[in-house]
């Protein structure tokens, strides 16, 4: 058989694609910031804003034209102390986020639960004595900050703290609240990467001291990110993420075919900057960005969450 003879017709090359991109795969990342009347350009990230939630509407329009249905939400709070009070405080930044968007949209709105944002060291959890993340104090917090999240109107909780058992103490502080409708998306195979380095700019999430590896996944294994998954799963996470996204392939892929679930991509900070980059300084085409999140759809990913969700929109779109 000689393979390029179907490659020989545009439209034959269009109806045999095998996988193709929608704008509703894209959930679009949101910072949400303290103050009135702000949207500034993140220097780290071209093009992406922190938002005072006064702002929020113009953008919540945009996504809305563009045919984006869901977006994930990431807190700036204007407080941050060692038990990250902001985190799960009613009238929090996120929590206000959460009721501006639903008054006004029907979008669907996600809520990233974890405590670097509102630590004052940094780190995504509660520190013992010995500066430690202690990890079965940490989920009560966690569980605390997920409910205050769904009690403000949250239709997706995405824990992102990679503490051992938070899901099913999620689930069980939800389904106590009578929020057993909510959904979990849980950071379930989330690496000691170092394609975090914008967000955590645009976050101001660095830790002060020390790392990240005693709980995120360490990026030389595989196999363990299978037992991760597995775990999430069996605690009732109702979907499954990846990240990062671009170097992380064949974990999607391992997911995709081991596990019947539904399956979402983390398309971080470093992979959208390091491309965007390459773009202004003539390196590459646009078309890269396209390239990138097919490849992610073809390792097996449902969703992707990216940066570039409202420019692949206007390509999809035709605009």
């Amino acid at each position: 058989m000689r393979m390029r003879r179907i490659r020989n017709s545009k439209i034959l090359r269009e109806m045999t694609k095998e996988t193709s991109l929608r704008v509703s795969d894209f959930i679009y990342p949101l910072f949400v910031v303290e103050g009135v009347g702000i949207k500034k350009e993140i220097p780290s990230m071209p093009e992406i804003y922190h938002f005072s939630v006064d702002k929020l509407e113009e953008e919540i329009r945009e996504l809305e034209e563009l045919g984006i249905r869901a977006v994930i939400l990431f807190g700036l709070p204007d407080h941050k102390d060692s038990h990250g009070s902001g985190a799960y405080d009613e009238n929090g930044i996120i929590q206000k986020a959460v009721r501006k968007i639903k008054e006004i949209s029907d979008i669907l709105v996600i809520t990233d639960v974890c405590m670097c944002e509102y630590t004052d060291h940094g780190h995504c959890g509660i520190l013992d004595n010995s500066g430690n993340v202690n990890n079965d104090k940490t989920i009560d917090y966690i569980a605390k900050i997920a409910l205050s999240h769904a009690k403000a109107g949250a239709d997706v909780i995405a824990p992102s703290d990679m503490m051992d058992f938070r899901v099913r103490k999620i689930r069980e502080v939800l389904d106590e609240n009578s929020y057993d409708h909510i959904p979990i998306m849980a950071y379930s195979a989330k690496f000691a990467s170092n394609y975090y380095g914008p967000f955590r700019d645009a976050a101001d999430s660095a830790p002060a001291f020390g790392d990240r590896k005693t709980y995120q996944m360490d990026y030389h294994n595989s196999d363990e990110a299978l037992r991760e998954v597995s775990l999430d799963l069996d605690e009732d996470a109702d979907f499954i993420i990846v990240k990062p996204a671009l170097a992380y392939l064949d974990i999607i892929r391992r997911v995709k075919d081991n596990f019947n679930t539904n399956l979402v991509a983390y398309n971080v900070s470093g992979e959208y900057s390091m491309v965007k980059y390459a773009i202004k300084e003539g390196l590459v085409s646009e078309d890269i960005i396209y390239e990138s999140l097919i490849g992610i759809k073809r390792a097996g990913a449902k969703m992707i969450i990216s940066y570039h969700a409202k420019e692949m929109a206007r390509k999809l779109k035709g605009e």
